[in-house]
């Protein structure tokens, strides 16, 4: 299964450095992959200081960007980037991956058609009680014609 939501649309390798390639337009990429833009800030919100992007980019050492008020924004993302490494190496216990195959399906999912592409399937027994119910339905109609008709 491949999943297409985090495509390196413009952005060359995983590794955390971002290398600047040449973008599609915006019509040609997918919806997922579009950029929001968020609005205003807020008066109070903390904007990051160019050089902590630029150390998370990895384009600057982390002597340079410890002093002075980043030092506390790169404790906080060190912590971050730990725990991302703790949880990218998080392997699933073998019987929850086993309950987890088993309870999936083993056949794939028939698709569901609307009634009018149906194959509509009739048995002989129930064609049969189908004409005798419009026969008895018609004489009923008949008669009942033919009686107010008198």
């Amino acid at each position: 299964m491949v999943d297409d939501l985090r495509s390196d649309d413009g952005l060359g390798g995983f590794d955390g450095h971002r290398e600047r390639v040449t973008r599609r337009s915006e019509k040609e990429r997918p919806l997922a992959d579009r950029e929001v833009p968020l609005g205003q800030q807020e008066q109070d919100a903390r904007v990051l200081a160019p050089a902590l992007h630029a150390w998370l980019d990895g384009e600057l050492p982390e002597a340079s960007v410890r002093k002075g008020e980043t030092g506390r924004d790169v404790e906080f993302w060190k912590q971050i980037n730990g725990e991302v490494d703790r949880r990218r190496h998080m392997r699933t216990p073998a019987y929850l991956e086993a309950q987890i195959m088993n309870a999936l399906p083993q056949t794939a999912p028939a698709l569901i058609t609307p009634w009018w592409r149906r194959e509509f399937v009739v048995s002989p027994m129930a064609a049969v009680g189908t004409a005798a119910a419009l026969i008895v339905v018609a004489a009923a109609v008949t008669a009942a014609v033919m009686a107010f008709a008198r």
